[in-house]
């Protein structure tokens, strides 16, 4: 066995990579192609997630399958080869077995013990056989893989370990109240019509809220899914409606979540700003674009204040307010600049001005703040401490709660600044899974994980063999059928009964002979470094390697699991 996994996924890499480096459909199956197209690889299959992204393929060099993997999830990502390197892992052999056997049972999933990414490794394998870049392994292996998993999640309570994404992001939106409570009668707004927005739509109609709307670029499909939730004894209003209706139902909406495969944002800050506006008695501005000049607010002469937050500051002044209007600005986070002298202000007042271009946000608006409360202290020895006020979020009053499972994002991050607005993304959720209690049932998968592994590579090194031993069987059939036939011309009077005897006895000596060796090599095979017995045996017996060839793609052309039997070129596939 020759596999070889290479990819990235939310322990190795930052989501801000995942988000460029993910694929779509499109991109997958040229992936794919361009795969089973490379010298080193026989076979291949993408798993691609909101959290990872993997590319398996049955590789004759190990060095030159890294190589030419990583090279190609590079180029169809689009992020450059030396950036993405460091966010790689490679996995070989059984250690590429034990990877995805663990994938498969939830235990490398951001929240342990989900369930969903057995249908993400479904639908990998679907994928793979359509295009027929799967051969025997792939096909055995993430055929197997889908089997642990369901064992995984019978014979154990990893389900209790964990929930799906969709269940953990709204418990981190509903903070420290149940799901069920927060949810109960609100309206909620979801986008997208595909298996993760399917169970967010589900899951929020299991928990109360009043009403569903569903928004997809195919209607049909948001019909359907519109027609289930109704149908499904909640009491859930459900309903349908084109993606250019999504602005006017964020008006309405409590709740929304969003995961399609759009390739820019669904929701940007300005929509989401719109959609609270007339919740809050005065309009909601969206949050300005880092690095766009600011506007001065305090008064005819005096800017906003500076939010630069760079650990090179000798100040490290933050806030979001204005000076004068009693939510001003805060020096190291939380300390009040009450009693800052003149010169230390016009020391950050300086590092402004000296900073390179691209650390800067509006630096004249910020030297002319620090000017302004260098006067200010020198005419009346202090500034008076301003504090921000806290933000409808912190009081709890959110008006608006947003759940991001789409990779790449689907709703702008900027929203977060929008005053009365949460947003929980595969980001936060990176962050908040990283502190999830593991349950002891977690041990008990990684038992079965490892057992499986075992299994599958003995099984694997024992299919190995066979082609050899069937070979090995065939000519011991054909030196019998020679020495019969050598028999009739020295004895043609030989009476039928007394031939089938001798013919009889022949194969039974024979079988008996080849039966230990056979069984034996077979049981040497299968254990680890057991792969050089076939070779032995085609030494041995001196067995024609193309034969063995023969007997190969003769078990791949009546096997129905080998997509590759098909295809015209006898070296493409597994043996």
């Amino acid at each position: 066995m020759s596999l070889l996994v290479v990819g990235l996924s939310h322990r190795s890499a930052p989501v801000s990579v995942l988000e460029r480096a993910a694929l779509n459909v499109d991109a997958q199956a040229k992936l794919l192609q361009d795969t089973l197209a490379a010298e080193p690889a026989a076979e291949a299959a993408v798993l691609a997630t909101c959290n990872r992204i993997e590319l398996y393929a049955d590789v004759d060099k190990f060095h030159a399958g890294v190589a030419e993997l990583s090279t190609l999830l590079a180029q169809h990502s689009g992020v450059g080869l030396e950036e993405l390197t460091p966010y790689l892992y490679v996995h070989y052999e059984d250690r590429a077995v034990h990877h995805l056997f663990s994938v498969a049972c939830g235990l490398d999933s951001m929240v342990v013990g989900e369930g969903q990414i057995l249908g993400q490794i479904k639908d990998a394998l679907a994928r793979s056989q359509e295009l027929h870049t799967a051969g025997r392994l792939l096909n055995d292996l993430f055929q197997q893989a889908l089997r642990v998993g369901k064992r995984a999640h019978s014979e154990t309570g990893i389900d209790r370990a964990g929930q799906s994404l969709v269940t953990f992001g709204l418990e981190q939106l509903a903070g420290r109240e149940p799901v069920e409570t927060w949810a109960k009668g609100k309206r909620a707004l979801v986008i997208g019509a595909g298996s993760m927005s399917s169970l967010a739509a589900a899951t929020l109609a299991r928990a109360g809220v009043h009403e569903v709307v569903v928004a997809n670029r195919t209607l049909d499909r948001a019909h359907r899914l519109a027609e289930i939730l109704a149908e499904g004894g909640t009491g859930t209003v459900a309903r349908a409606v084109p993606m250019d209706q999504v602005a006017a139902e964020l008006t309405r909406a409590d709740v929304a979540v969003s995961c399609t495969g759009a390739t820019g944002l669904v929701l940007t800050a300005e929509a989401v700003a719109a959609g609270v506006a007339d919740r809050t008695g005065a309009p909601v501005a969206a949050p300005v674009a880092v690095g766009a000049p600011r506007v001065p607010t305090a008064g005819p002469s005096a800017p906003s204040v500076p939010h630069d937050t760079d650990e090179a500051c000798p100040l490290g002044l933050s806030g979001d307010g204005t000076v004068g209007r009693g939510v001003g600005f805060s020096v190291m986070g939380e300390e009040a600049v009450a009693g800052m002298d003149a010169a230390t202000l016009e020391q950050h007042a300086a590092w402004v001005d000296n900073a390179p271009a691209e650390r800067r946000d509006d630096p004249q608006s910020e030297a002319d703040t620090i000017s302004a409360l260098a006067a200010a202290v020198s005419a009346g020895g202090r500034i008076p401490e301003h504090r921000r006020r806290p933000s409808l979020v912190e009081t709890g009053n959110v008006l608006l709660a947003l759940l991001d499972l789409a990779m790449p994002r689907d709703i702008d991050g900027a929203v977060h600044r929008i005053d009365g607005v949460r947003l929980v993304d595969i980001e936060s959720l990176a962050e908040a899974s990283a502190d999830a209690p593991m349950a002891e049932d977690v041990e008990r998968v990684r038992a079965i994980v490892s057992d499986e592994v075992a299994a599958f590579g003995a099984a694997q090194r024992a299919a190995h063999i066979t082609p050899t031993v069937v070979a090995l069987r065939t000519m011991a059939a054909d030196v019998v059928a020679n020495e019969i036939a050598r028999l009739d011309g020295r004895l043609p009077g030989l009476a039928e009964k007394e031939r089938a005897e001798i013919t009889q006895t022949v194969r039974r000596v024979v079988d008996k002979l080849l039966h230990a060796p056979t069984v034996r090599v077979k049981q040497l095979a299968s254990e680890p470094g057991g792969a050089g017995y076939a070779d032995a045996l085609r030494t041995l017996f001196d067995l024609d390697p193309q034969t063995v060839a023969a007997v190969s793609r003769a078990d791949r052309q009546s096997d129905p699991n080998d997509q590759n039997a098909t295809q015209t070129d006898p070296n493409r596939g597994r043996a």
